[in-house]
């Protein structure tokens, strides 16, 4: 789950839990899907800033075993022509 699909359940959320008024729903408590929808967003928005760095993005990474082979894998940029 990313960023937004995270913020997308918070909202949904909060909308369910605060704008919405419920008079008879017959055993469905709306509020409460509301807040476990706000808590499930709340979790997916902290791991997915939390592992950002590690799902991609522009970035160098070199690893090396003590005079063995060596993997690397390099991203670049190319920069852009100013006109």
């Amino acid at each position: 789950m990313g960023i937004t699909p995270s913020l997308i359940l918070v909202a949904i959320g909060a909308i369910l839990d605060f704008a919405i008024t419920v008079t008879n729903s017959h055993g469905i408590n709306l509020h409460t899907i509301g807040v476990i929808l706000m808590i499930v967003g709340g979790i997916g928005f902290v791991l997915s800033c939390v592992f950002w760095s590690s799902w991609g993005g522009f970035h160098r990474t070199t690893s090396s075993l003590d005079g063995a082979a060596v993997t690397t894998r390099t991203t670049t940029v190319p920069d852009r022509e100013v006109v």
